[in-house]
């Protein structure tokens, strides 16, 4: 039989059935699970026995992600969404045109320079704001 016939039949099988192919091609029994899952899973199974599995490049890349690996309570940080050295950050603020331009290491805002966005939201403003978030470089903040 081709692997293709052997998945294409797979949702026409009971549970019983599924459930025997199961404990043939994983040599355990079967999960508790509803009859899409096995069905999917077996075909994956079926595909894999037949043209191999994920390559060691693959799965190493796959076992970094698993939830394990991470630092209970930590997440990864998300990528800069700092623009590239020269641009200009451009926000209206209680009726008045904010101009910040992006330097190689920091921003420079009124002739003066600050180490982050954060710091120039704060003179702004005068209270602490997200500067990512005041700019509009991370998602819920200015249009």
């Amino acid at each position: 039989m081709s692997t293709l016939s052997e998945i294409t039949a797979l949702p026409k099988k009971n549970p019983q059935e599924l459930n025997q192919l199961w404990r043939k091609l994983f040599n355990a029994d079967p999960p508790q699970a509803g009859k899409d899952y096995l069905v999917r899973r077996l075909a994956y199974r079926v595909q894999e026995l037949a043209h191999g599995g994920v390559t060691d490049a693959a799965a190493s890349i796959l076992d970094g992600l698993k939830p394990g690996k991470l630092v209970p309570g930590k997440q990864p940080k998300p990528e800069s969404a700092t623009p590239a050295p020269g641009a200009r950050l451009i926000r209206e603020w209680q009726g008045v045109e904010h101009t910040v331009t992006v330097l190689d290491s920091g921003f420079e805002y009124q002739g003066c320079k600050y180490r982050s966005l954060s710091s120039v939201a704060k003179a702004i403003t005068g209270v602490h704001w997200s500067g990512p978030l005041f700019f509009g470089l991370r998602k819920g903040g200015a249009a």
